[in-house]
């Protein structure tokens, strides 16, 4: 029933996708087939497996080697027809006629108080902080970057130190916002940060803000615990690799050389997944804070909490960070899973019970592809890869939740924008608890999202623009995925998988 439900899931995802495509054509379409064809083999490979059809390591290597080969070709003509589209678009231009600004009209019956109410939360500032108007002369220089081919202000509002300007767009969001910006950064250098978002009526706002808001870097005492919890972390990730092997390190630390292979497998996922953000940061000249490592004695980690420490330009950059450290450190754990079960045999280092493969259903099918008979025993011998890689997708997965500055809820905004991403956020939180009743891990990252991680990521400074289909496809394969990761075999499902006897 689960396998059944997360397959409908998919498909209602994927339904949602069509619809939001078919505004754009057949651009939109093609984009929206690359996020079918990434998600076919998964959806394909489950649906059977529920219906008691369990296909081999083969076919499912045949599958993901075509899929990939069709989502190469369509990117090719995507990158093709957007070109082409793009070139009439330049072609088909004439300058516009003169229009008069006197056409516009003034919003009416709503206060400035009541309006700034409106805007997005994030940007609000904090109760009791004491708050500098914009200087007069700086309002009217920034009055003046705007005009009747970009932004059509109709009202201006004051506005924490800077101030909103309400009106019309009048072209595509990132080209209005490269104008408006520019503009700005040319009269006024870099004393303010623009930002094109929404209000709550859905509504495009400028919203212009001293560069002295941006996000301030760490202190040395973050620094420092950032640095205690590292240390942490790794002294965690011994006891975790000595539990494995029956022994309490901190009781035995002349077993170091046991427990330290372990160890490094586990620190692996967790690298891995922070150099994925670093790279994808330090490509677009973002820059993080050290991560905070959330130690455990379970499992070593639960991963880190890392946060932005410069304005992000788009939702394409949120995503992009956000998405490449669960990217390569799920591939990672992936491969760790996988080549774990091809090594395994008879006599392999450890020995599980039948019931850790029903803990996921991701796991379980992978196991039965692999492993086949050798489900039906009490007792598998496995290679310590496999559990490596169960460990590390199980972290991934917990990162990946849509909820606050997790990576998941990061990638959530990113594709759906803030509405979306706050409703998840809240759906994360009751569902975890409700999980709680019969799992302590849920309630333990109930507590995290909730007093830690419920906010949502700032804005970006054109949140107007999203991210392409691409994305979006991948966005739902990661939540899919997720799914798969930490949701349970049923008892029916572990039947016909022949997982236990």
């Amino acid at each position: 029933m689960i396998t059944a439900i997360t397959v409908l899931l998919a498909l209602g995802f994927l339904g949602w996708g069509f619809y939001r495509a078919r505004p754009f054509g057949r651009l939109g379409l093609l984009a929206w087939a690359q996020s079918v064809v990434l998600m076919a083999p998964w959806i394909l490979a489950f649906s059977l497996t529920a219906v008691g059809i369990y296909l081999n390591l083969v076919a499912v290597l045949f599958m993901f080697v075509l899929s990939t080969g069709l989502y190469i070709y369509l990117g090719k003509r995507l990158r093709t027809l957007s070109q082409d589209a793009a070139l009439s678009r330049r072609v088909s231009e004439v300058p516009s006629t003169q229009q008069s600004g006197s056409s516009e009209s003034l919003p009416q019956g709503a206060s400035a108080e009541n309006q700034s109410e409106n805007l997005t939360p994030d940007l609000k500032t904090l109760s009791g902080e004491e708050i500098v108007p914009i200087p007069a002369d700086d309002l009217r220089i920034i009055q003046g970057i705007f005009g009747i081919d970009t932004f059509f202000v109709t009202e201006t509002i004051p506005y924490q130190e800077g101030a909103v300007f309400r009106g019309n767009l009048r072209g595509e969001p990132e080209a209005v916002y490269s104008k408006l910006s520019a503009s700005l950064q040319e009269r006024l250098e870099d004393r303010y940060r623009l930002f094109l978002v929404e209000d709550q009526s859905n509504k495009p706002v400028v919203i212009v803000l001293p560069s002295s808001r941006d996000p301030k870097p760490m202190t040395v005492f973050q620094k420092v615990i950032a640095g205690v919890l590292l240390l942490v972390t790794f002294a965690a990730s011994l006891e975790s690799a000595g539990l494995m092997r029956n022994f309490d390190f901190f009781s035995t630390p002349n077993r170091f050389v046991e427990a330290f292979p372990l160890s490094l497998g586990i620190l692996s996922v967790l690298a891995v997944h922070e150099i994925g953000h670093w790279v994808l940061a330090k490509r677009y000249n973002v820059r993080l804070s050290l991560p905070f490592f959330i130690p455990t004695w379970q499992i070593g980690s639960f991963g880190a909490l890392t946060r932005f420490e410069s304005l992000l330009p788009n939702r394409t950059v949120l995503f992009d960070v956000a998405f490449a450290g669960p990217a390569a450190g799920g591939l990672l754990s992936l491969g760790m899973l996988l080549t774990g079960l091809v090594l395994s045999h008879q006599g392999s280092v450890f020995q599980l019970p039948t019931e850790f493969f029903k803990g996921s259903i991701l796991v379980g099918t992978l196991a039965r592809l692999v492993l086949r008979e050798s489900l039906q025993q009490p007792l598998v011998d496995v290679h310590p890869l496999v559990i490596l890689g169960w460990l590390g997708l199980v972290i991934t997965a917990l990162n990946l939740m849509p909820a606050g500055q997790l990576d998941g809820g990061r990638i959530v905004q990113a594709i759906y924008g803030r509405k979306v991403a706050g409703r998840t956020t809240i759906g994360t939180i009751i569902v975890l608890g409700l999980f709680a009743i019969f799992n302590p891990l849920a309630l333990y990252w109930a507590i995290v999202v909730l007093f830690l991680q419920r906010e949502l990521e700032r804005p970006t400074l054109n949140d107007l623009t999203e991210p392409d289909d691409t994305r979006a496809g991948l966005a739902l394969l990661a939540l899919f995925l997720t799914i798969a990761t930490l949701l349970p075999i049923t008892p029916g499902l572990a039947g016909r998988l022949g997982i236990g006897t």
